[in-house]
């Protein structure tokens, strides 16, 4: 079976958890349940990931380098 999330055109995706996460909740004024969601059956994400955890996505952007996104994981 093809392992998706190793796929070239799939972005990178990066659990983040304590000060990282708190950190980037103050900064944009936010609680966890304000985030966007992915479902934790999502095929891009890492294995060790979690209902609840938030997960960072870096994808790469024709304006800027990168371009940074965050996601909570649910049910």
């Amino acid at each position: 079976m093809v392992d998706v999330s190793q796929h070239e055109l799939v972005p990178e995706h990066i659990p983040i958890e304590g000060a990282e996460l708190d950190s980037v909740l103050e900064e944009y004024g936010l609680d966890r349940t304000d985030l966007p969601e992915i479902k934790a059956d999502d095929p891009a994400l890492p294995e060790a990931a979690e209902t609840g955890d938030v997960i960072k996505i870096v994808r790469d952007s024709r304006t800027a380098e990168t371009s940074i996104s965050y996601r909570l994981v649910v049910e």
